[in-house]
């Protein structure tokens, strides 16, 4: 997949009307994933419509009455969070093509024959895969995917993953945008919230995961929330 821009629509239908923006796609699964992305980079034209094919632009009027806003990055925002992402038929073939490539380069680097203690050539993973019949989401993160895809190849292919152990902390203020997309990460071992809801947890992911995993809480908490990891197993 090229480095250039792929761009598409987000829609939503709220008040009895469609609203509809061009976005950068990547960009936009990467704000509605939680991570900090200039909003500014993600929205692809200035306007929102009722259709982005027929040229329609929402009514500033509708805009306030729906949204409380005619402000186009504010409206944009709550659109592509809240909405979907449309695309064309080659977007989402190109998308999915990248998303399984970083899903077989992750299992090659993460994951062994617990017959041999050898990891797995990428085309074997590959043709596992398909005769798996995974499906590929193009948009969701390769980290919660490639859980689901152990679980799909183990049915074809023996694999053992190195799993980790870590422990979360996330500040009160954040608790609310940040467990929702942690949890889906692994698994959820801990979850306690203490006096002032900081929410304290553990979750086991795999060992290839943590990297990942503390980029995530930086960006969903600033760099407030704290990550251990408190084991690891082979």
């Amino acid at each position: 997949m090229s480095g250039k821009k792929r761009l598409g629509v987000a829609r939503l239908s709220r008040g009895g009307k469609r609203f509809e923006v061009v976005v950068d796609v990547e960009k936009a699964w990467l704000l509605r994933s939680g991570k900090e992305v200039e909003l500014r980079e993600v929205v692809e034209s200035p306007h929102v419509y009722y259709d982005v094919r027929r040229g329609l632009k929402a009514s500033p009027e509708d805009l306030r009455k729906v949204f409380g806003t005619d402000d186009v990055l504010k409206v944009a925002e709550v659109i592509i969070r809240h909405g979907e992402l449309q695309l064309t038929a080659e977007q989402r073939r190109e998308l999915v093509e990248m998303k399984k490539r970083q899903i077989i380069d992750f299992i090659a680097r993460n994951a062994v024959d617990p017959r041999t203690g050898l990891p797995h050539p990428p085309k074997r993973i590959e043709l596992a895969l398909e005769e798996a019949r995974f499906p590929i989401d193009p948009f969701k993160p390769v980290e919660v995917q490639v859980q689901e895809a152990i679980k799909a190849l183990s049915r074809v292919l023996p694999l053992k993953l190195a799993k980790a152990l870590v422990g979360i902390k996330i500040p009160p203020r954040y608790v609310g945008r940040a467990y929702g997309v942690i949890a889906k990460m692994g698994k959820l071992v801990r979850s306690d919230y203490q006096s002032d809801g900081t929410w304290i947890a553990e979750l086991e992911v795999p060992a290839g995961v943590v990297e990942s995993l503390i980029q995530r809480v930086n960006a969903l908490t600033r760099g407030e929330g704290e990550v251990r990891v408190l084991r690891t197993t082979s």
